[in-house]
């Protein structure tokens, strides 16, 4: 899947920035009026839904907003606390980045907050984790060879030196770039509803797994994150979110991922990771204190994530879910009752 929407352009002032910021059927047999009423029937069955979390449009709300799913790169190390906006997001993808630690990618699109952050740099692990829903990204920025793949890839991105971008008083660069991402929505249209990011199913149809209380989802370097079941949702017992501005978990979905080199280095010297979200590994999804064990498959990087066990396609319940991209090499998943 091509974005199919024309890819906005940055101005040269924010490019700049951005780079140094990196551091029906054929038979006739149609229905009267021409409407096929099946395909109807879906149609509005995904109308009435989000597409980031499978959960039901409420109200006056409608499941195609005037802009596209937005995906903020935030900092997930200590220096980062406190995380601001996270509340908000529909979603989180968890990703490796250079020396062991990981950063958020974080989804937007049923509600935008004010102000989000702290803002940090793309990856090229990026391109298979934000396509599949034809998303736009607020970032720092990246290195040279990142953003010529980003744009290779046709991904519309906003960066420092955009509208809604700013400085945040009392903390120390670059922990200090946040943006208002209701001004930095305003950059960019809306088109159809995306696609949906997983396939959305009923908890009472989730296959019955086993006990599952707590997980630990090591990245194989110096960071860990740590889950807890309580009071039904999933707790994230190491987060740098702000008191109240936590995403509240209803699942976690853990892929086991085969991670490569992205080919340079970070300003210490640090090899950069490159996640491959692509092919086929193993999945674990946590839901209401138990985990569910199968396989998850993606056939390139613009297509969505399928999950299956034996018994055949893997839903994940509607509701809000944290994704954790764990190394299969270096990395480990554990699992208490």
């Amino acid at each position: 899947m091509r974005r199919t929407r024309t890819r906005a352009l940055v101005t040269s002032l924010a490019a700049t920035a951005l780079v140094l910021s990196a551091c029906g059927g054929d038979d006739g047999s149609e229905g009267e009026g021409g409407a096929d009423p099946q395909a109807t029937s879906a149609g509005s069955t995904l109308a009435s839904t989000w597409p980031l979390t499978g959960l039901p449009v409420k109200g006056d709300d409608s499941a195609t907003q005037d802009h596209p799913v937005l995906v903020l790169k935030m900092d997930n190390t200590s220096s980062s606390a406190p995380q601001v906006g996270l509340g908000s997001a529909d979603l989180v993808v968890e990703e490796l980045v250079e020396g062991g630690m990981t950063r958020l990618a974080a989804f937007f699109y049923s509600k935008i907050p004010s102000d989000a952050g702290p803002v940090r740099s793309m990856r090229a692990s990026d391109i298979g984790i934000v396509s599949p829903v034809d998303a736009a990204m607020v970032t720092s920025g990246a290195a040279p060879i990142t953003i010529k793949r980003i744009n290779g890839a046709g991904i519309e991105f906003f960066g420092e030196g955009a509208k809604g971008f700013y400085r945040a008083s009392g903390r120390s660069a670059p922990y200090n770039l946040f943006t208002d991402m209701t001004a930095t929505a305003t950059l960019t249209k809306g088109g159809d509803r995306p696609a949906d990011y997983l396939a959305w199913g009923e908890a009472a149809d989730l296959p019955k797994g086993k006990p599952a209380s707590r997980l630990a989802a090591s990245f194989g370097g110096s960071h860990t994150t740590t889950w807890a079941f309580r009071d039904g949702g999933y707790v994230n017992e190491g987060t740098y979110a702000a008191e109240g501005d936590e995403f509240p978990a209803d699942s976690v979905l853990v892929l086991r991922v085969e991670v490569g080199d992205a080919g340079y280095r970070d300003p210490a010297g640090n090899p950069v990771p490159e996640t491959k979200l692509e092919g086929t590994g193993e999945a674990m999804l946590f839901h209401d204190g138990r985990v569910v064990r199968g396989t998850w498959s993606k056939k390139s990087l613009d297509a969505p994530i399928e999950l299956s066990t034996k018994q055949g396609e893997l839903k994940v319940p509607a509701g809000r879910t944290w994704i954790e991209l764990v190394p299969r090499e270096a990395g480990t998943v554990t699992v208490s009752r």
